[in-house]
């Protein structure tokens, strides 16, 4: 585990100016908060755009003749299939089969960046690594500034010699950005269409502020991890240690599909499948009937009984909706389903939902 405040971001005086007391995530101060409405900064995102600090995120370079072997044996999806250009969503699976991080991987000409959460990816790769002829490099310099919106195209591709416009998704570009080297990528995690913008420490703060110069009539904003929250809960996205941890298997909590078809050997792939009919619980969407966002933790209830718990909660002032992700007992998942939260003063009557909350068919993270 990476100890709190050990690492900073290049943009941090500018969180702080922004009011964040940068609170630790993944080892790095990180804007949780801003002076600014989180429930404003949620409307940029779904209105105009959002830029956030996503260097919180640990990027872990891979090069080296062996390096699709290593991966393919940390990684559910199938490496092999990867073109420069491209990159893939998916979990790393420990040896008891459970969900031990997720990534999403990028395919360079030369060399492939991993990038994951808080979980052991780098651990278990270099596990995998242990005899190969493969470089293994965590790289804390590499910053991800986050653009997502329905705005960030129009922000972003006067800016940049590629063109933006035939960028699909989980697809990226080796290029420059306002005359800076990046890798741009339409990546995001916020069920909109946006761009990740992978830049060095030292071109952060131009990067930063360019964006924000050249959106100001396209509705730009800093977006705290508050904000996100809302917007990555109503797209029914997880979040490592919270949604998902060590103790899940991929079936539990719904990501089953990251596994690719064809592909095993991997670490934990024949843990994982033998896990596949032994559910303890499945991954919910939960909408309660309450004025506000819950804390999380508090448990699920259906005649009395617990039968899950809640991970992931907000309150959507743009849904009208206090929500959440939980977890609940496989008989008790159906949508529609009736449920009681136990909160520490009240009980509040809830009913099990289909995730995504928000644009269910995905067509605006995918346009």
């Amino acid at each position: 585990m990476t100890k709190p405040n050990s690492r900073t971001s290049a943009l941090a005086e500018k969180h702080k100016n922004l009011g964040s007391g940068l609170e630790d995530w993944n080892g790095m101060g990180t804007a949780w908060s801003y002076n600014t409405d989180p429930d404003k900064e949620h409307d940029a995102i779904r209105e105009g755009a959002g830029i956030i600090d996503m260097s919180g995120l640990k990027k872990i370079r891979v090069s080296g003749k062996d390096t699709e072997e290593v991966l393919n044996h940390v990684f559910s999806r199938e490496i092999k299939k990867l073109q420069p250009g491209q990159s893939s969503y998916g979990i790393v699976l420990n040896d008891k089969g459970f969900i031990a991080d997720d990534a999403i991987v990028y395919k360079n000409e030369n060399e492939f960046i991993f990038v994951h959460g808080s979980g052991e990816s780098m651990e278990l790769i270099q596990e995998s690594a242990k005899g190969k002829e493969v470089e293994v490099k965590f790289d804390d310099d590499l910053h991800d500034i986050s653009l997502q919106g329905p705005n960030a195209l129009e922000i972003l591709k006067n800016h940049t010699p590629v063109d933006l416009d035939s960028l699909k998704y989980f697809n990226h570009y080796e290029t420059e950005l306002f005359g800076k080297k990046c890798i741009l990528s339409r990546t995001g995690y916020s069920g909109e269409k946006g761009f990740e913008l992978f830049v060095s420490s030292t071109d952060a703060v131009a990067v930063w502020d360019n964006i924000l110069e050249a959106g100001k009539n396209l509705g730009v904003m800093p977006a705290s991890f508050t904000a996100l929250d809302k917007a990555r809960i109503e797209a029914g996205l997880l979040f490592y240690g919270y949604d998902m941890t060590n103790e899940h298997s991929p079936w539990e909590v719904n990501l089953h599909w990251t596994m690719s078809k064809g592909k095993s050997g991997y670490r934990g792939y024949d843990a994982a499948m033998n896990l596949k009919d032994k559910l303890n619980f499945t991954n919910v969407g939960l909408d309660i009937d309450h004025n506000e966002g819950l804390a999380g933790g508090e448990e699920i209830l259906v005649n009395d009984k617990k039968v899950g718990v809640v991970n992931s909660p907000c309150y959507s002032k743009r849904m009208g909706k206090s929500l959440a992700l939980g977890h609940v007992d496989v008989d008790c998942s159906k949508p529609e389903t009736a449920v009681v939260i136990n909160t520490s003063d009240k009980k509040l009557n809830a009913i099990v939902s289909s995730l995504p909350f928000y644009d269910p068919k995905k067509t605006r993270t995918h346009s």
